[in-house]
């Protein structure tokens, strides 16, 4: 499967952003999905994960109660939906797939180009 991220961009504290994933094929929805990020200087972690139904999502501590993961299998779009952004939100920003559970980096079998989210202070 393809997948290219987008939606990234510069935002103030306190906005919103839904960044999108656009995967290619027919295989989407037999993947578990994700989004990771990658700040400056930091390595890539999780931010979030969907069931290939999407009837089960996780976060990580900072995203839980400002970020939804979703996904519509029908269009073979995940998405992210980014509240009550803050600064230390900044970062490039990647989707996953995996025939396991992409919670973390060695688990994810395909990546998509990330998509730069900038956050002012």
């Amino acid at each position: 499967v393809q997948l290219q991220a987008s939606g990234g961009g510069l935002v103030q504290a306190g906005d919103s952003l839904r960044l999108s994933c656009a995967a290619s094929g027919r295989t989407f929805s037999s993947y578990n999905m994700g989004w990771f990020r990658q700040a400056p200087g930091k390595e890539r972690e999780s931010v979030a994960t969907i069931t290939r139904s999407g009837d089960y999502t996780s976060y990580a501590e900072f995203a839980k109660g400002r970020f939804t993961i979703s996904r519509d299998n029908a269009k073979n779009i995940l998405y992210l939906q980014m509240n009550s952004l803050k600064f230390e939100d900044t970062a490039v920003y990647y989707c996953a797939a995996s025939s396991t559970w992409p919670d973390r980096v060695a688990r994810v079998n395909y990546w998509g180009e990330g998509t730069l989210v900038t956050v002012s202070s």
